[in-house]
């Protein structure tokens, strides 16, 4: 599936938003088993945004079975510890990361777009649910502080979680929506230090087996790409050395 500008799913090629946009490469991996290899990835993006050799950057992909712990994770919030584990720097505690999940993370400059960190927290939560709304999910509310996150109105179910690391005002983490994931995995952990009941997917809510991912995909890209003004360009992953698994679930 072609989300980038070639493909032009957006319409702006050609318009008077043009001129407004902003490139950004686009890295859309699929499934990678090893969480390390995406990490660093993210690190090598935030380096080059800060040297001024690329605009934005946006990696889309589905972990491997891995639970990480943010800055301010307690280790007592890992409950079993059959998964690899691995601290990280985006903010918040224990999460879980795993096939039919979507994950995505924007590598910009919040500097360049005068945005604070509540504001840009606030727009990613925003495509979230614009995506969901699309399947049918329609009510759901966006909460902050320790639950930070996309939830399922009036049930206190969570569907999607936001841990964000800033780097001289350069963004990297991101978010993490559930499609069709193995929810069981959540109880290795306290999710963000809550009970691991409280975690929800797309095919759980919409009661099916699965939901099409590559077009879960295809929305959340665009609504990103809307909220950023993104032209996506293909990146050339060859530069950064990674080799991309086969796809998974």
């Amino acid at each position: 599936m072609d989300l980038t500008s070639n493909g032009d799913p957006y319409n702006f090629q050609g318009t008077s938003l043009q001129q407004s946009l902003r490139e950004c490469s686009f890295f859309d991996l699929g499934y990678v088993e090893d969480y390390m290899k995406v990490w660093e990835l993210q690190k090598k993006l935030v380096e080059s945004k800060l040297s001024g050799k690329m605009q934005d950057a946006l990696i889309v992909v589905e972990h491997g079975h891995v639970i990480t712990l943010g800055r301010s994770s307690h280790k007592e919030n890992v409950l079993l510890k059959e998964l690899p584990i691995v601290e990280v720097e985006r903010g918040g505690d224990a999460t879980y990361h795993g096939p039919g999940q979507l994950v995505a993370y924007p590598i910009i400059s919040l500097h360049e777009r005068s945005l604070g960190v509540r504001q840009y927290v606030e727009l990613l939560e925003d495509a979230i649910s614009e995506t969901l709304k699309v399947f049918g999910i329609r009510d759901v509310e966006s909460k902050t502080g320790k639950e930070t996150g996309v939830w399922i109105a009036g049930k206190r179910k969570k569907i999607a979680s936001i841990g964000i690391a800033i780097s001289h005002w350069v963004t990297y983490h991101g978010l993490a929506l559930n499609v069709n994931t193995d929810l069981s995995y959540f109880s290795h952990i306290n999710p963000c230090g809550l009970e691991s009941s409280i975690m929800t997917s797309m095919a759980k809510e919409l009661g099916t087996t699965k939901v099409d991912l590559l077009e879960v995909k295809r929305n959340l890209v665009s609504s990103l790409s809307r909220r950023f003004r993104w032209v996506l360009v293909q990146a050339d992953q060859s530069q950064f050395q990674f080799q991309v698994a086969t796809q998974g679930v």
